[in-house]
């Protein structure tokens, strides 16, 4: 039954994907049609070489107007064969420039965890220090990653570093909380157990508190990753240099759509990927009372 209804599931997402296609088809069938062959406007050609690009007679319209499903074909296939080239600042492969965000999500998602796990399972086992820390949380947690960004900047003039601090604030609360939630909700006949056992009280947070709320400490893992990979797009638009971001606002700046559509369709992919990662993660975890 399960594997006939994902079957079903499957064939329809199919069905969905093919009518988008044959509508993307139909919308771009004139622009195609009334595309010319001329060549690049000396504006653009001296554009072009200003930002490092080659040079092609590729025609105005086909640069500036909605991508054909041809075009993004032809995108696809020179961003699939060589993605991690690098021909200077403004002219590296989508690979490279995934690699870049992928690394600053990592680092600031993993300091991000070595606090927030620790400092929650605090919080989770003291009501005193749950009530002293609760108002700074509440103030803190709503304030915009961006906002932290000029900030960040002023005191490390590093973009690269400004990216991972930003991932370190938006994915510091969802796990903070969490873990917090989780370890206060762990049954009290099971720590009342581990007391009779006499258990330490370092085995009884490993070895009690851990396993019960893991899943919900999980759970605001996946939703962190989720707000770091949102926000490291929008923060590498804002301060350039590397990064999947900085690809998409550079290809913008250039008008070629077609590598703007095919960096966020990549985007959604490595997100979609990252949290299918994190759910079967959290499925192995959990337990049926």
């Amino acid at each position: 039954m399960h594997r006939s209804l994902n079957l079903r599931a499957g064939l329809l997402s199919l069905l969905l994907l093919g009518c988008l296609l044959g509508l993307w088809h139909l919308a771009t069938l004139g622009g195609m049609q009334a595309a010319p062959s001329a060549a690049m406007t000396p504006e653009q050609i001296e554009y072009a070489k200003l930002m490092g690009k080659p040079v092609d007679a590729t025609p105005v319209a086909a640069k500036s107007g909605f991508p054909t499903l041809a075009q993004m074909g032809g995108t696809v296939l020179h961003h699939l064969t060589d993605p991690f080239y690098d021909r200077g600042p403004n002219d590296k492969g989508l690979g490279l420039q995934l690699a870049y965000s992928l690394g600053r999500v990592g680092v600031g998602y993993l300091l991000a965890a070595l606090v927030a796990i620790p400092l929650g399972f605090v919080i989770g086992m003291s009501p005193l220090i749950h009530r002293a820390l609760d108002p700074f949380i509440q103030v803190l947690k709503p304030i915009s990653p961006l906002a932290w960004m000029p900030l960040a900047l002023y005191t490390n003039t590093d973009s690269a570093a400004s990216g991972i601090f930003v991932i370190f604030i938006c994915s510091l609360w969802p796990m903070l909380i969490n873990t917090a939630f989780g370890v206060a909700g762990v049954r009290r006949e099971w720590l009342n157990v581990a007391r009779t056992l006499e258990v330490s009280p370092l085995r009884r947070a490993f070895e009690v508190i851990l396993p019960a709320a893991a899943p919900t400490i999980l759970t605001g893992m996946r939703i962190s990753m989720g707000i770091a990979w949102l926000v490291i797009v929008a923060a590498e638009m804002l301060v350039g240099g590397t990064g999947i971001g900085y690809f998409v606002w550079n290809e913008w700046n250039n008008l070629s759509l077609p590598n703007v559509i095919f960096a966020i369709l990549v985007i959604g992919l490595v997100g979609m990927a990252l949290d299918l990662l994190f759910a079967r993660a959290q499925k192995a975890i959990t337990y049926v009372d």
